[in-house]
């Protein structure tokens, strides 16, 4: 009996966001998310726990992380609040990304 096992370490990129991310921070928010890409992750991980606001200009920097860093990318938002979690359910966000209270 042979075994194959196959072991492949993931690429995970991470970013902590804190504060407001409105059209002015959503700007430096994709400067951090191309200089990422660059790396080719697998996975995104957004600590947002102190994040208090989205915009839509910040959840269209959520949408380019997944054209930039291609369709595979798994993105986690990692003890949102619940008014960015809100704003993640009306825009139906919450169906494309990860929303966990950790990540291990």
């Amino acid at each position: 009996m042979s075994f194959h096992i196959l072991s492949e370490a993931k690429k995970i990129a991470k970013i902590t966001l804190v504060g407001e991310i409105d059209s002015l921070s959503a700007r430096e928010f994709q400067k951090e998310i191309e200089k990422l890409a660059t790396g080719s992750p697998d996975e995104l991980i957004l600590y947002v726990e102190n994040l208090t606001f989205i915009s839509s200009a910040g959840l269209r920097v959520l949408i380019f992380a997944k054209q930039k860093m291609g369709t595979n990318l798994a993105i986690y938002i990692v003890k949102p609040q619940e008014s960015v979690l809100e704003t993640l359910e009306k825009t139906g966000l919450q169906h494309s990304v990860n929303i966990v209270d950790q990540y291990l």
